[in-house]
C-alpha cells in the first residue's frame, strides 16, 4: 500500500519519457578537454527547438540502458546542431568519456583538447564507432528568460558556463547580419513570435581555478572577439588559483602575460584575445560598474555553479536595486 503510489509515479514518469524521447542522434563531433570534460556535437533533430539556457535528458545504452542524465545545452537556437559539455563527476558520466574516447585521437595541431573526433571531416580512431544517444527534452531553466532584460550580467562558476555560453552565442547570432539586437525571437508559435529580443548588452564573467578549462569554451571566445564589432558583448575570464594582479607573487606571470598579448593578441593562459584576470572578481565593483554604465534600465543576473555565491550575488542584486534606478533581478541555477 505504501509504495503502490511512488511506484505508479515512476511508472508513468518512465512512459512519458519514453513517448518524449527523440530517435538516436547524430554523433557529429566529440572533444575531451582537460579539466575531465566531454564535449559532444550532435545533429539537431527534426522539430527540435530550444530556448538557450535550456537542458537536456541524455540517455546512452552502451554505459547503462536505463539511466537518463540532465546535461545544459551549450549550443544556441540559431546553431543546426546540438551540443553538451559533460564533466566527469560520478560513475556514469566517467564511463560515458571512457566509451566516448574510445573513438577518439590526439588533436592535430592548432586544435584545443586532449583527443578529437569529428566525422565529417573523418577523424576518428581506426573507423571506431560512436555509441548511441538518446535524448530528452529541452526542459526550462532559470535562465531562459534572459530575452526580457535590456542587460545580462553573466556569472558562472566552472563547468558553470555552460547555460551562459549558449546565452552568449544567441545574442551574438542577434548581431549578426540578418540579426539585429532587439530583433523577434525566431520560430515559435502565437505569443512566442511577438517575443521581442530586448538585449542590447551582455557582460559574461567566467571564473575557473584551472587555466586548462579556458579550452572549453575556446571557440566561442575567439568568435565574439571577430565577430563583435560594436562590442555588445564583453568577456572577462578569470583564474583563481593565481594570485590577483599587483601581487608579488604573480608579477612574473602577468608580465609574460601582457608581453604575449602585446605582441600577438592573444592572452598566454586562454589561448584567446581575452585577457585572463588572476583571483575572484570584485562582485561589488561589477555591480557599481554595471548600475553607472545602464541607469533606468532592467539587468537580469544570472547565475549558474556552486552555491557558495548564491547569498552575496543576491545581496547584491537587492542593495543596487534599491540604492541606484537601475534594477536587478537575479536568477540561479546550482550543480
Amino acid at each position: 500500500m505504501y509504495i503502490a503510489y511512488p511506484v505508479f509515479l515512476y511508472s508513468c514518469e518512465r512512459i512519458v519519457r519514453l513517448f518524449r524521447s527523440h530517435d538516436a542522434v547524430k554523433i557529429q563531433k566529440v572533444a575531451v578537454y582537460p579539466g575531465h570534460v566531454l564535449a559532444l556535437y550532435m545533429s539537431k533533430p527534426t522539430g527540435f527547438r530550444y530556448r538557450s539556457g535550456q537542458y537536456i535528458f541524455i540517455n546512452c545504452r552502451a554505459v547503462s540502458p536505463y539511466e537518463w542524465h540532465p546535461f545544459s545545452i551549450t549550443s544556441a537556437p540559431g546553431d543546426n546542431y546540438l551540443s553538451v559539455h559533460i564533466r566527469t563527476r560520478g560513475d556514469w558520466t566517467s564511463r560515458l568519456r571512457t566509451v566516448f574516447s574510445e573513438a577518439c585521437r590526439p588533436p592535430a595541431e592548432g586544435e584545443s583538447g586532449l583527443l578529437r573526433a569529428d566525422l565529417s571531416r573523418g577523424i576518428t580512431d581506426s573507423n571506431a564507432r560512436f555509441p548511441k544517444l538518446l535524448i530528452d527534452g529541452p526542459y526550462g531553466a532559470p535562465a531562459q528568460d534572459y530575452r526580457e532584460y535590456d542587460v545580462l550580467l553573466l556569472i558562472g562558476l566552472g563547468i558553470g558556463a555552460t547555460p551562459l555560453i549558449s546565452i552568449v552565442k544567441d545574442v551574438l547570432n542577434h548581431i549578426q547580419p540578418g540579426g539585429s539586437v532587439g530583433g523577434a525571437e525566431p520560430g515559435g508559435t502565437g505569443k512566442a513570435k511577438k517575443r521581442q529580443f530586448m538585449t542590447k548588452r551582455a557582460y559574461f564573467y567566467w571564473v575557473t581555478r584551472e587555466e586548462g578549462s579556458f579550452e572549453w569554451f575556446r571557440g566561442v571566445m575567439n568568435e565574439v572577439a571577430e565577430k563583435d564589432k560594436d562590442q555588445v558583448i564583453e568577456l572577462h575570464n578569470h583564474c583563481s588559483s593565481v594570485y590577483q594582479e599587483g601581487d608579488a607573487r604573480s608579477a612574473l606571470i602577468v608580465m609574460l602575460q601582457e608581453l604575449q598579448h602585446a605582441k600577438k593578441g592573444v592572452d598566454i593562459l586562454s589561448g584567446t584575445s581575452v585577457k585572463t584576470h588572476f583571483a575572484r572578481p570584485n562582485w561589488r565593483s561589477v555591480f557599481k560598474r554595471v548600475a553607472v554604465n545602464h541607469e533606468n534600465q532592467r539587468v537580469g543576473v544570472f547565475y549558474c555553479g556552486e552555491p557558495v555565491l548564491v547569498p552575496q550575488l543576491r545581496q547584491l542584486s537587492a542593495d543596487f536595486t534599491h540604492k541606484t534606478n537601475t534594477k536587478f533581478e537575479f536568477h540561479k541555477e546550482n550543480f
